[in-house]
């Protein structure tokens, strides 16, 4: 079954600085019916102005990944990480037992627009950590490239959670399964464009879709799209 959540009924507000939309409650944004997605609990895709960000706050027990699509991101935080992450960088943070960071656009005139993803730990307390990586745009055109899984597989990150993200491109016209094992779940993003997953379900930029009791998800691409796809236990 499909569940498309579309992009304009996510949570919006323009704090000016920040213009963010929330696919799940999050913060003064609360929809009882939108609490979150199996262990997938935030969504949050943001425009940054430039000079601002993020002043220095803390998480705990939380698994938390940020994509950045457009432009840059600082990061610092209390473990002694201080990176900038680019559109080719992929950021996953484990907050364990409690972690405080900060993240900055340290551009002087170009916005950052970038998603920022939490999920809930296989288990609580863990020890924080911290890890960034590039990811080559060649290997996702047209296939799934894997971001993060609990096992590093394909050369991904690792984060604590029964999950694995994966992201693809696709060039218009073309197709894309993604199987999944009995008893999972998925979650797709539609970062960019517009996609046909059949049965005249048609997804546009922004929109999200729960995945419940499908074996297999095709994808067709009516024109140039970019994919995130998590698939949940």
């Amino acid at each position: 079954m499909l569940q498309v959540r579309r992009s304009q009924d996510r949570g919006y507000f323009d704090h000016g600085w920040l213009k963010t939309f929330h696919t799940f409650s999050f913060g003064h944004y609360y929809d009882p019916n939108q609490r979150g997605f199996r262990n997938l609990r935030v969504i949050n895709e943001d425009w940054v102005a430039p000079g601002k960000g993020f002043g220095e706050h803390g998480h705990d027990n939380m698994e938390i990944v940020t994509v950045v699509l457009e432009g840059q991101l600082q990061h610092r935080d209390s473990l002694g990480s201080g990176e900038i992450l680019t559109p080719v960088d992929v950021q996953r943070m484990s907050a364990g037992s409690g972690i405080r960071h900060s993240e900055f656009n340290p551009s002087s005139d170009q916005p950052v627009h970038l998603y920022q993803i939490w999920l809930h730990p296989r288990e609580e307390n863990l020890e924080p950590s911290y890890e960034q990586q590039a990811f080559a745009a060649d290997e996702r055109k047209n296939k799934w490239q894997t971001l993060v899984s609990p096992d590093r597989r394909e050369g991904s990150l690792a984060w604590q959670t029964d999950a694995v993200l994966l992201r693809t491109e696709l060039s218009t016209g073309q197709e894309l399964t993604h199987s999944f094992a009995e008893g999972r779940s998925g979650w797709l993003q539609v970062v960019k464009g517009t996609l046909d997953l059949g049965d005249e379900t048609l997804v546009i930029e922004g929109d999200g879709v729960a995945i419940t009791d499908e074996t297999l998800l095709r994808l067709v691409a009516t024109e140039h799209s970019d994919v995130l796809l998590f698939d949940l236990a």
